[in-house]
């Protein structure tokens, strides 16, 4: 006999970060230091982050949004210039295109896995045409050895967008470098945190040395080099560049975060898989693709598809569910149906008919370490109860 549904007292979350006492100690220490702002231990993260994916250079900031501002600039985007990306993406990957003045490009996605199209981003090359700029999305890669292979063909850069890929591997490699540049979240649903916060990864020495200058008011010196024992005050301005610093308190949190997001990694894709397995019996549902190539996915969402089958659209399914106790959230709407790049580029409406069929059906359940197995059999649960439901 079926057990009948028993809703849970307290709401279970789409997200929350697993904060331990190493972290606590070690703001708590930054604190007392004297030492708040940018300084020694962002430089400890920035050279632990390069130790760990294995990159010669690692540029802390504020967010992955500054990231990508200044990468762009660095990169020399203009007005005029196309940069192909996808639509399926929190909406300042492609903000910055525009603040920048350049002109967003989108290819549709893959429907199953979310990741861009691959195949499509020839045919969206144009004289104009200045870079490619793709998503990892959830925690898998993009495929990014054909993108490479049409960048080389036309003289485009590459910069990914890998704000949910710290330990996200691509045919044994780690996301981030393939290409120019790379972007990396901290942001607190990300798998690991720095409450905000960002980084950029990358291989050229002399861009690295522009980026840092364009990272901090355009000043070659930071303010550890400048005010620490030994330092020199004296500063001089190469470019008219901005306040995208990172501080001490957020790389406090980020050491420890990152010495266990393997583990944080690891727990993800249990629970990740535990949800495909239980969600096997739920037919209204579509489960999250994963690429067919070579990779490592570290699950930073699980994202599933409310099929028509249900009877009930995505937003009514949320309602319900959070009437259940249970937490979602959506990653992401397609970009070019938010309003302002609808109204400046609505030749887009209907060109990408995956990511639209996508935007209306998808949602994020919860997944975070701290999750207990029962946690993801009770979300399950939720599902099958609202389905009973909505038939009647």
């Amino acid at each position: 006999m079926k057990k009948p549904f028993v809703q849970r007292d307290a709401f279970l979350p789409f997200s929350k970060p697993t904060i331990r006492q190493a972290e606590i100690d070690e703001v708590v220490d930054s604190l007392r230091s004297g030492w708040i702002t940018t300084g020694p231990k962002a430089e400890r993260f920035e050279k632990a982050f390069a130790e760990y994916t294995g990159f010669p250079e690692a540029l802390a900031l504020s967010s992955a949004t500054a990231g990508l501002h200044i990468g762009l600039i660095a990169l020399g985007v203009k007005p005029g210039d196309e940069v192909i990306t996808t639509p399926m993406t929190w909406a300042a990957t492609v903000n910055m295109i525009e603040a920048c003045g350049g002109t967003p490009v989108f290819v549709d996605i893959h429907r199953d896995t979310c990741q861009m199209d691959e195949r499509q981003v020839e045919a969206a090359v144009t004289g104009r045409t200045v870079g490619i700029l793709p998503v990892h999305y959830a925690g898998a890669p993009c495929h990014v050895g054909a993108l490479l292979e049409v960048a080389r063909r036309h003289g485009l850069w590459l910069f990914e967008d890998a704000a949910h890929g710290v330990g996200t591997l691509y045919q044994g490699e780690h996301v981030g470098a393939f290409g120019r540049l790379g972007v990396f979240s901290f942001h607190p649903i990300k798998n690991m945190t720095t409450a905000e916060g960002g980084l950029l990864t990358l291989k050229e020495p002399e861009l690295a040395r522009a980026l840092r200058a364009w990272r901090f008011h355009g000043l070659e010196k930071s303010a550890w080099n400048r005010y620490a024992e030994g330092g020199s005050p004296q500063v001089e301005v190469i470019l008219p560049g901005f306040k995208y610093n990172f501080m001490d308190l957020q790389a406090a949190l980020g050491i420890h975060q990152l010495a266990s997001v393997d583990e944080f990694n690891a727990r993800r894709r249990h629970l990740a898989a535990l949800y495909d397995r239980l969600l096997a019996e739920v037919p209204e549902v579509e489960r999250p693709g994963v690429p067919a190539y070579d990779h490592f996915h570290t699950w930073h969402l699980y994202v599933v598809k409310v099929l028509d089958s249900a009877g009930l659209a995505r937003d009514a399914f949320m309602t319900e569910l959070k009437a259940r106790n249970v937490g979602t959230g959506i990653h992401f709407r397609a970009v070019h149906t938010q309003p302002y790049y609808a109204r400046k580029y609505p030749q887009w409406l209907g060109k990408l008919p995956e990511a639209e069929w996508v935007s209306d059906r998808l949602f994020s359940l919860p997944l975070f370490p701290a999750m207990e197995d029962e946690d993801v059999a009770y979300v399950v649960d939720a599902f099958k109860d609202v389905l009973a439901h909505a038939r009647g």
